[in-house]
This record gives structure tokens, C-alpha cells and sequence, in this order.
């Protein structure tokens, strides 16, 4: 990023950051962006080089119940991919808006309302990655299309994410950082300057972190129980504690009504009319089963409108490889 190359909000950022237009010039004005940018500046004389050559993918606290962190950790050394930096960080709400926030006019209110739920049952496991042998793809575009899509239909044999297991589509275990300038801008958002400069020196003196993530994995195994994330179960176990609370004491009338009247419907019609009173009535169900049976039964994606940044993908990329 360039001095002399200023935009309407602030400075634009290089093509060898970002391939999309709109966000060289919007990232520029973003707080996390700028802030990771001046600190990663301070580290090192070539910071967009740093941001091109290493990748972050974040582990979800759906990994954590599913107990796909070392699967993870292990594909990315089959894959050729190093470890450098590992830290344990909460999604809480306001992470969660900031990490996807070019992207969260598309959630519809139940997705953002199950989001929350289960991304405060336990901590997440964040990894700065490095590919050995270098790449010509920036490190994080190789890694994004290595992990594979969020749509389980489409994902394909040697894709992480196809080796993770297939849930939902809100339930997709790992986030990469798209490109070189999304690297920068997530470091940004999930720590503070002390915790992101460590982090920093690290990826710059070419550690090893491979057995420091494999050692947060397991404290995060320890702190939150493996769960059963398939939709049949989750709805059965739903229905059964719907079912108990309605013949229990405690509930008001109208709250057991409406239980009842969820109970009584049949298929995802009567799961959605049971998730909808729970809510209504500030019920407490499992946040794992709500979950689970919310991403699948709810609309997770407003399709009226698009995304303020679009995804950025290895094709976008493809015609700067070549033309080296």
C-alpha cells in the first residue's frame, strides 16, 4: 500500500493485496485492516510479502464439538502446509459481525441469531499457515480453495472440508481468510496489538507451530464436550426436550400451548414452529441442538441482495500467475 495511491476514504491498497476493486478502496478505510497493516509495517520492510505468503484458517467452535481440530492440523501437513502461529480466540458477537461484516447483509436474522448460540459454547482455534516450498497462488487463495466450498454437494475427495464430514451449510467447521489483504484485515479483528505482534514475530522467524496448535486442541477438547452434529439426532433429542419441559412444571400456558401445538406438527414445519416458540418464550434448549436443527430448517442466506465484497477466488488470481 502505497502512499500516493489514495482513494475517496483513504489509502487504496495494491493489486497484489486483493484482486477486487471494491475492496482495495474499502479496506483501506477499515479500522482493522489499518491498524494490522501499521503493526505488521513496523515488523517487517515488505508486509504485503508477509500477508502474500501466509494464510489463516480459523477452526470454529463446531470443529471443537465435532473433534475435527487435529484431523485439521494433520491435513495441513499432508497438504504441504507449516504451522507457524496458533492461538486459541473467542467468537464472540461483535467478532463475528466484524470478521464477516462485507458479507452479513446476507444473513437472515435466524442465521445471526443461531451464530451467536453456538459460537459462545467454547473458544476457537486460530492458525497462521505457511505453505513449504513457497507458492505462486497467494498462500491464503491456495488455502481457501484447498479447504473447499461451503456447499457440502459440491466439495470434492482431498478437500478439507470434505474430509471434515458433511453438515450444514452454517456448520462448515473452518474459515480461511480469502486472499493476502483479508489475512492482514482478520489478524486485526481477532486480536489486540500485543497478542497479534507475538503472533506476528513467530510467522517472521519461521517457527514451527505445529505442536503448540496440536497442544491448544487439547485444551480445547477438555473444555467443551464432543457432540453428535447430524440433524436426526439433534431433532430427536429436540423433540424429546420439547416434550419434557411441555408435560413439566414451571412454563406459563401460553409457553406450553405453543409447545404442544410445535409438538403436534410434523417434519421441519414443526421443527421450525418448535425452535420459534422456544425463542418466543426465552425456552432454554440445547445450543448444540438448536443448532444443528436451526441451520438446516431456517433460510441461513437472503439471496435478494449481494454481498458488499464478493468472494475473492484462485481464478480471480490466475491471470497475475501467468502473466509472471
Amino acid at each position: 500500500m502505497h502512499e500516493e495511491l489514495r482513494g475517496r476514504y483513504g489509502p487504496l491498497l495494491l493489486e497484489s493485496l486483493s484482486r477486487n476493486e471494491r475492496k482495495r478502496e474499502l479496506f483501506g478505510a477499515d479500522t482493522f485492516f489499518q491498524e494490522s497493516w501499521a503493526q505488521l509495517a513496523e515488523l517487517t520492510p515488505d508486509p504485503a510479502d508477509f500477508a502474500f505468503r501466509h494464510g489463516l484458517l480459523l477452526l470454529k467452535p463446531d470443529a471443537v464439538a465435532a473433534r475435527q481440530l487435529l484431523t485439521t492440523v494433520d491435513w495441513l501437513e499432508r497438504s504441504g502446509f507449516t504451522v507457524v502461529a496458533a492461538r486459541k480466540v473467542a467468537l464472540t458477537p461483535a467478532v463475528v459481525r466484524s470478521l464477516w461484516y462485507f458479507q452479513w447483509n446476507l444473513a437472515t436474522a435466524h442465521r445471526r441469531r443461531i451464530a451467536d448460540l453456538f459460537t459462545a459454547t467454547v473458544s476457537s482455534l486460530l492458525l497462521v499457515i505457511r505453505k513449504d516450498g513457497g507458492s505462486a497462488l497467494p498462500v491464503s487463495t491456495l488455502l481457501t480453495e484447498l479447504k473447499g466450498p461451503t456447499d457440502p454437494d459440491r466439495r470434492q475427495p482431498g478437500q478439507l472440508r470434505y474430509e471434515l464430514g458433511r453438515f450444514s451449510f452454517l456448520l462448515n467447521l473452518v474459515h480461511t481468510a480469502d486472499e493476502p489483504a483479508d489475512v492482514v484485515r482478520e489478524l486485526g479483528v481477532h486480536m489486540d496489538y500485543a497478542a497479534r505482534g507475538e503472533v506476528f514475530r513467530r510467522a517472521l522467524r519461521g517457527e514451527d507451530g505445529g505442536q503448540h496448535a496440536r497442544a491448544l486442541a487439547g485444551e480445547l477438547y477438555a473444555a467443551a464436550p464432543a457432540r453428535d452434529l447430524r440433524f436426526e439426532p439433534a431433532a430427536t433429542r429436540l423433540r424429546a426436550e420439547a416434550q419434557r419441559l411441555a408435560r413439566g412444571g414451571g412454563l406459563h400456558e401460553a409457553a406450553r400451548a405453543d409447545l404442544v401445538d410445535a409438538l403436534a406438527a410434523q417434519g421441519e414445519e414443526g421443527l421450525r414452529e418448535l425452535l420459534s416458540a422456544a425463542w418466543r418464550h426465552e425456552l432454554a434448549l440445547d445450543p448444540w441442538d438448536v443448532t444443528v436443527v436451526g441451520a438446516s430448517v431456517f433460510p441461513m442466506k437472503d439471496r435478494t441482495y449481494q454481498p458488499v465484497i464478493a468472494a475473492v477466488t484462485a481464478a480471480d488470481w490466475l491471470p497475475i500467475v501467468a502473466g509472471h
